[in-house]
């Protein structure tokens, strides 16, 4: 994606977590990947350290894999920065 529209994205986004969530909140993140055990696993590696609760559902050829997390953060800055860690990962989509 190109930075400025990145930017952009990430901006709206937390203008619009600040709008509707008082912090800490609960989130839930979705996420989309190539069924692929090592980035599986670097996604919950990405969010153990924070009593998440991690969902995995393989799609019916098996080609991919949907990744649910549900977790208290702190802020919109949080969740902004756990969405860019994630994003790292070759394949992934947010939902």
């Amino acid at each position: 994606m190109d930075p400025e529209k990145e930017a952009q994205f990430y901006s709206r986004l937390k203008e619009e977590l600040n709008n509707t969530s008082t912090w800490p909140s609960s989130y839930l993140y979705k996420f989309i990947i190539p069924s692929d055990n090592a980035k599986i696993a670097r996604i919950e590696e990405i969010f153990d350290n924070k009593g998440a609760v991690i969902t995995t559902k393989e799609s019916s050829n098996g080609k991919y894999t949907a990744v649910s997390i549900q977790l208290i953060m702190e802020s919109a800055d949080a969740v902004i920065g756990k969405y860019k860690e994630v994003g790292e990962i070759e394949g992934v989509i947010s939902l």
